[in-house]
């Protein structure tokens, strides 16, 4: 494979390519504004690597991803589309999203984990409106009993002669932060990583109300949309914990974020999310790549170790549905055995998911 025009390589060593990415085809260009940069949270680096990319990762970095996988995340950063990964559970689907953040230097990922009762308006915002009114009304509270009556000359008193200024509410900014989607749609000059984590376990809506945002690159505020004749910038909290600006109620991004929507197959989506997506498939993966994960995450020696685990856990794919993170749970709990409890432990973690044992 021409190796030329990849941007993200599979390297796993951190580097600069994201800034050789080429500009968006017409359709796929978007001009929110003003940049805000990446920011101090974005920037930083993701303190979940080690644990999702493993802490031996440099001993596993000369095995690269399969062409085809390749071919499909670079496809997505060019074409500023999601990526929809489909595979069963354990085959690394959302670990794409951390290796893709980590070698680009995208900052954290940005994770939205979806249940039967997500809906979109969660990933996009929150907003409490329940504290504001609350905060309203101590505000108008305190604000009276600080008025006096007329003529009153105390320290708090309002009326002629008194000194105490009304209390106020905070901005409606404060009760207002944004969801990972809404924050990864920020403009930044460079894109953000989101993980969709899971979308098949959604009701049937939430696909086909993602339509809208992952095609326009933008979403707006109601609320803020209200108050802005008096208020046209307003700050709010990010799903990073940091401050961002909203201009007139409306977030529209810049750099188009690198989306992973994973699935197990345990559904089929509407071909409108479909063409707007592109698509890869994982299948289960074979003895060279279970061998590499093992020594990323448990180091060299485990990986020999456990090489007749990895033997026999292949072996088991076959016919049943097994899982990589139980290979690797029972490689490091029988690294403290001895047979023929090693044996026996083996057995006790990698039972198969596709029916009770």
């Amino acid at each position: 494979m021409n190796d030329e025009w990849l941007i993200y390589r599979g390297v796993g060593e951190p580097h600069d390519g994201i800034e050789a990415l080429p500009d968006p085809p017409p359709w796929r260009d978007f001009d929110g504004g003003p940049v805000a940069g990446p920011g101090p949270a974005a920037a930083a680096p993701d303190g979940n690597v080690a644990r999702r990319l493993g802490a031996h990762r440099q001993a596993a970095e000369l095995h690269r991803p399969e062409p085809e996988e390749l071919e499909a995340i670079n496809a997505a950063l060019y074409l500023r589309r999601p990526l929809l990964v489909t595979g069963y559970p354990g085959t690394g689907k959302s670990t794409l999203a951390h290796a893709v953040a980590h070698e680009l230097k995208l900052g954290r990922v940005l994770r939205w984990p979806v249940v039967s009762r997500t809906v979109l308006q969660e990933g996009l915002y929150r907003y409490d409106a329940l504290a504001r009114l609350q905060d309203v009304q101590i505000a108008a509270i305190r604000g009276g009993a600080s008025g006096g009556g007329p003529g009153g000359g105390g320290p708090g008193g309002g009326g002629p002669g008194g000194g105490g200024a009304p209390a106020t509410a905070p901005g409606i900014g404060k009760y207002i932060r944004l969801g990972p989607l809404g924050t990864a749609l920020l403009p930044t000059a460079r894109p953000r990583v989101l993980l969709v984590d899971e979308l098949d376990k959604s009701d049937i809506d939430l696909p086909n109300d993602l339509l809208n945002v992952l095609e326009e690159g933008e979403f707006t505020l109601p609320e803020l949309e209200r108050v802005a004749d008096s208020e046209p910038e307003v700050q709010v909290l990010t799903d990073d914990g940091t401050k961002a600006t909203v201009r007139d109620g409306r977030v529209r991004c810049r750099a188009f974020p690198f989306i992973i929507l994973t699935s197990n197959g345990e559904r089929d989506f509407p071909a409108a999310l479909l063409r707007r997506c592109i698509q890869l498939k994982l299948g289960q993966p074979g003895e060279k790549r279970l061998a590499t994960m093992v020594r990323a995450h448990l180091g060299e020696e485990a990986a020999r170790l456990g090489a007749d685990l990895i033997r026999e856990f292949l072996s088991r794919s076959r016919s049943e549905l097994v899982a990589a993170d139980q290979l690797l749970n029972a490689i490091y709990l029988t690294h403290y055995a001895s047979p023929p409890s090693r044996e026996d432990l083996a057995d006790l973690l990698i039972q198969r998911l596709d029916r009770p044992r």
